[in-house]
């Protein structure tokens, strides 16, 4: 999933970003109390959702292809594939993290050199620890750094700060992947669905009521 080719369509994602941007944290647009004027046009109030976005019409994405390749593996990690579900990487969960860290709201804004240097990190950590990029490594060896990551209060002072991180971007990938229509299947959530059938109301209130 590092070539071009495989990037998920950037209308999709921004449809993507509107929607979980209420699950995880919502970007200020411009002209917002607070908000500073973005250095990329953004889409405003009211995006444009039929239109086909181009690379760059909205802002640059942010990720290189290994930055890409890390962040895959750690999604897929946090959520794997299984019985119910695919694993957050195949829903593309890591590109709308880069379109998350890449949009220039405020919100965004912050936690992009949180997550870049978190990547940074966890690149370097796994070739003091194995030899080799995160992502080339098996799934115990990747559990095995990210254990000493998963919760910050108890992460010894070496990895607050990559602790940090991965609370970060555990967030994130469960807002992605939970705003799919795969990851609410995988909740149970079924919205405004009926749950049985309605044969009307039953002959003796009919008759009762003179209808009949």
């Amino acid at each position: 999933m590092s070539g071009e080719s495989d990037r998920m369509d950037r209308r999709a994602a921004l449809k993507w970003m509107l929607t979980a941007a209420a699950a995880i944290a919502v970007p200020r647009v411009p002209g917002a109390p607070g908000a500073k004027t973005p250095a990329a046009k953004g889409y405003g109030f009211d995006p444009d959702l039929s239109k086909d976005y181009a690379p760059g019409d909205l802002w640059p994405l942010t990720f290189a292809d290994g930055q890409r390749r890390t962040a895959a593996a750690l999604c897929d990690l946090i959520i794997p594939a299984d019985e119910h579900s695919p694993g957050a990487a195949s829903l593309h969960v890591h590109d709308f993290i880069d379109e998350w860290i890449s949009a220039p709201y405020p919100d965004c804004a912050k936690d992009r050199p949180v997550i870049l240097e978190g990547l940074a990190w966890l690149e370097a950590e796994s070739a003091r620890r194995f030899g080799s990029g995160f992502a080339q490594l098996d799934v115990p060896r990747q559990r095995e750094i990210c254990d000493d990551l998963r919760y910050e209060p108890e992460a010894k002072p070496a990895f607050r700060q990559p602790a940090r991180f991965f609370a970060r971007f555990r967030d994130l990938t469960a807002g992605g992947f939970y705003t799919t229509e795969e990851g609410t299947r995988d909740l149970g959530y079924v919205g405004n669905a009926p749950s049985g059938t309605f044969d009307g109301p039953p002959p003796d209130l009919i008759r009762k009521l003179g209808l009949d």
